[in-house]
């Protein structure tokens, strides 16, 4: 399981799945095959796929309640660390780096921790909007 799986995992967004396979395609729906026409036959055309609607997560209830519980003050809307240590994952320098490195942070950043984890912490949020997170607006921009 990545780290951006495991951080969807606590937070209770589902993981989108391949589509299922509805057995064998059509002759006239593979790639590069023709369908044959009979003259005044209207062509087969197949219907837009719909994209799944996403179910939306209350991370941000989710994530303030854990908050509230927690001895420690953290701040999960400025600082990676406070989110990951919400989420109980492992927050050291080490599992920041290796999630920048999966989410592809530019390697200019890389060198600078501190800009490591803005970048990190902007992407994370964006992530879980991107996947049915109620992320506020603000902390996306």
């Amino acid at each position: 399981m990545s780290d951006l799986e495991s951080i969807f995992k606590q937070l209770g967004i589902p993981r989108p799945t391949a589509p299922a396979s509805k057995g064998p395609i059509p002759p006239h729906q593979r790639p590069g095959v023709a369908p044959s026409i009979q003259p005044g036959q209207k062509p087969l055309t197949a219907a837009p796929a719909r994209p799944a609607a996403i179910p939306i997560v209350d991370v941000v209830s989710k994530l303030e309640g854990l908050a509230a519980k927690n001895p420690q003050k953290l701040n999960w809307k400025v600082s990676i660390v406070d989110l990951l240590k919400l989420l109980d994952l492992d927050s050291s320098f080490e599992a920041r780096k290796g999630l920048a490195v999966e989410l592809g942070c530019p390697a200019e950043l890389m060198g600078d921790s501190a800009k490591m984890n803005t970048w990190l912490h902007k992407t994370v949020l964006s992530k879980i909007a991107e996947n049915g997170g109620n992320i506020p607006k603000e902390l996306l921009d």
